[in-house]
């Protein structure tokens, strides 16, 4: 529980200094350690297909790694609010809270014990959401430490509630999912979900494809895809 502590910590402060599109998939890369700890500690079984998916997933975020963007200069956390009520990322969040509306309120009850990807989906879909307000409070906090004081405005503990909610309802369905199905499944499976969803998010919100060539681009989505 403490090195995991450490872990999230670090990545956290890792948000304030490089883009999402970044630090997601080597941070979502503990899940794919988790798979293979599952098989060899838990003795929940590995099977071939499995180890290509996670040998896939390795591969997909080395490649993302290397076609990242530059990270976005920003002064104030108003202008990580100006980028989030935007209206193409309030169209993205108006469709998440409906989508994960549903899946809780309708799939679970019904088919969540039957469904891996409803638990997930729940986990995932917040998770993108979660990332977003994540680099938001790290980026004020890295201000506020050179001596811009970021906490004296609303935006920044608006972000501190979403994170706080977002993690809460994430780590309840993710044991849920953990609960339910093999935990070499579910973790490579929610580790392709979440840095999707993640990507996606910040490609709207922060536009960090607006400095990339067509190639940088190409690379990126069809390795994800391929993920």
């Amino acid at each position: 529980m403490i090195s995991m502590i450490v872990g999230e910590v670090a990545n956290f402060a890792a948000y304030a200094f490089a883009p999402a599109l970044l630090v997601t998939p080597l941070g979502a890369l503990s899940i794919i350690f988790s798979a293979i700890l599952a098989h060899f500690i838990l003795k929940e079984r590995l099977h071939i297909f499995g180890v290509l998916g996670c040998a896939l997933c390795m591969v997909g975020s080395t490649t993302i790694v290397l076609h990242a963007p530059h990270e976005r200069v920003i002064h104030s956390v108003k202008e990580v609010w100006q980028l989030a009520t935007e209206p193409g990322f309030l169209i993205y969040m108006c469709i998440v809270v409906v989508v994960v509306c549903i899946l809780i309120f309708y799939c679970a009850p019904r088919y969540g014990t039957t469904y891996l990807v409803i638990y997930v989906g729940i986990c995932s879909l917040t998770g993108s959401i979660t990332v977003m307000s994540v680099k938001a409070v790290s980026i004020a906090m890295k201000l506020t430490l050179e001596g811009n004081n970021q906490f004296i405005y609303f935006q920044t503990w608006f972000f501190t509630i979403i994170v706080i909610g977002c993690c809460l309802l994430q780590i309840n369905y993710l044991n849920k999912a953990l609960d339910t199905f093999n935990t070499a499944v579910v973790s490579p499976i929610y580790y392709v979900m979440f840095t999707s969803f993640t990507i996606f998010a910040s490609i709207i919100m922060f536009k960090e494809w607006d400095t990339q060539d067509a190639s940088q681009i190409a690379t990126e989505t069809a390795f994800n895809n391929g993920d």
